[in-house]
């Protein structure tokens, strides 16, 4: 058993280094990682500059969220959730004096695929119906309650409360709504119907949601970052450096849409061959590179790119692939977290491969999980140097030496891979050695989130008219 035992390590050693020589690009240096923050920090810029942020591949696009919870907002509000074949709509409570972001309830209603290809107005008249019966099932159609819309689509916000649809994605093909105001067609469809209305409406983007449902639980947190299917982050801006809006004072909280970094070419030279591919057979090719190398819809491809050219070279699985592993789409995001589980890993890894078709050996398993392991260090690796940007940004406008914050964070591959926020965590400490970060892992950003960017709206629109009443009572 030693003998044996002793020949598998033989072998895995013998044939790790060889497969590291794969693995080789993936591996970035600090020093790398430094350069990528740089040219990311420059990207910014262009973003945010009124004359070249239509060229540039970070879009920096203003949210007019001019302030994070401070504690003291309170009261009741709705929130309305559209991001796909289905929607909801919340009954949020915020308790000043528990600190506390309640969600009273909530109602889950579909969009069927002729009102998602219909006119818009037919998809705004069915959202209003749908929040209609939520109101009714809650008894609250006497009441005016202020509204959080997250509208996960790609849109131009002009205000707080006015933002146009640029296009429509995930299958919706609505008629008659690219290009208008979507709060003014929510608006127009609730006063059809003439049975109940709305108070003020606060337009929210599910980064700065994140934010703000963690900026109620800690005030020192103004930045957003996800980490999911998708990537995107948010942060605190200064309004003197936010060119494109009018207005010197105060701060802007601008998303970002970091996952266009590199759509200019700027990170050809990180991108390996499979990178290469998995853009090349997406359906935006060129559009989201960033993205394309760190986020959950591409990992797990990244990885069956890398095993199918280590097995049709013949370092893995005696040189003999399956039909699923050659089948695009097979390997999911979600192996890679259970394969670098601490404790079951290994057996994980065997009934995946298993499950895919394929006769594995132990020193298969350990070079599957070597793969996995090192694609997503590579994800955590990039995802940190594009955080410590901004934070080494906000510590440099504040001109501080050094900098205490919070990023409230949310998504499927921080939340559930066993050692990513690890290894971002201790990057970006390494990368920003002169900000101190909390990550607080965000509750429900869209629903909670959106609600709470509307208690922050609706309370600063209450001091301002408070305060209009006193100027014109003097």
């Amino acid at each position: 058993q030693t003998i044996a035992r002793s020949y598998i390590i033989f072998v895995y050693l013998s044939l790790s280094l060889q497969v590291k020589k794969y693995l080789k690009p993936f591996l970035l240096s600090q020093e790398k990682l430094q350069e990528i923050s740089a040219r990311l920090k420059k990207n910014m810029i262009q973003g945010l500059g009124k004359h070249t942020h239509h060229k540039a591949p970070v879009k920096m696009l203003p949210t007019f969220v001019r302030a994070t919870p401070d504690g003291t907002e309170k009261g009741d509000f709705l929130a309305l959730d559209l991001g796909g074949t289905n929607f909801r709509v919340l009954y949020v409570r915020v308790m000043e004096e528990e600190q506390k972001v309640l969600k009273m309830d909530s109602q889950i209603c579909a969009i069927p695929q002729d009102i998602m290809r219909g006119t818009g107005e037919q998809l705004f008249d069915h959202i209003a119906a749908c929040l209609a019966d939520f109101l009714d099932s809650q008894n609250l159609k006497g009441q005016t309650l202020p509204l959080g819309f997250t509208f996960s689509f790609p849109c131009e916000q002009i205000e707080i409360d006015k933002s146009i649809l640029i296009h429509w994605t995930k299958g919706f093909s609505c008629s008659e709504v690219e290009g208008k105001d979507v709060v003014k067609l929510l608006r127009d469809a609730i006063h059809r119907r003439a049975d109940y209305d709305i108070g003020s409406v606060a337009m929210v983007n599910d980064t700065v949601g994140t934010m703000m449902s963690c900026g109620y639980k800690d005030q020192s947190c103004e930045i957003g970052m996800i980490i999911g299917t998708g990537t995107n982050a948010c942060y605190m801006e200064e309004m003197k450096n936010v060119k494109r809006v009018e207005g010197e004072d105060g701060r802007m909280c601008i998303n970002t849409e970091w996952g266009g970094f590199g759509d200019d070419g700027s990170l050809e030279d990180i991108q390996t061959q499979f990178d290469v591919v998995v853009d090349k057979t997406s359906i935006n090719p060129g559009i989201h590179i960033f993205e394309k190398m760190i986020s959950g819809m591409y990992l797990g491809e990244i990885v069956r790119l890398l095993l199918v050219k280590l097995t049709e070279d013949k370092l893995l699985f005696k040189g003999k692939t399956s039909e699923a592993l050659l089948t695009p789409g097979r390997f999911e995001t979600r192996f890679i977290s259970e394969i670098e589980e601490q404790d079951r890993g290994l057996k994980n890894c065997q009934n995946i491969l298993t499950e895919l078709g394929l006769k594995w050996d132990s020193v298969d398993v350990r070079l599957v999980r070597l793969v996995c392991d090192t694609v997503s260090i590579r994800s955590a690796h990039l995802c940190a140097a594009a955080l410590a940007t901004i934070v080494n940004r906000i510590r440099e406008n504040r001109g501080l030496d050094y900098l205490k914050t919070t990023v409230g964070v949310d998504g499927t591959v921080y939340r559930k891979h066993p050692n990513f926020s690890d290894k971002l965590q201790a990057m970006v400490h390494r990368l920003a050695p002169n900000c101190s970060i909390t990550f607080l892992v965000s509750e429900d950003g869209s629903g909670k989130g959106a609600a709470m960017v509307t208690a922050v709206a609706h309370l600063v629109l209450l001091t301002l008219n408070c305060k209009l009443t006193q100027d014109q009572s003097m």
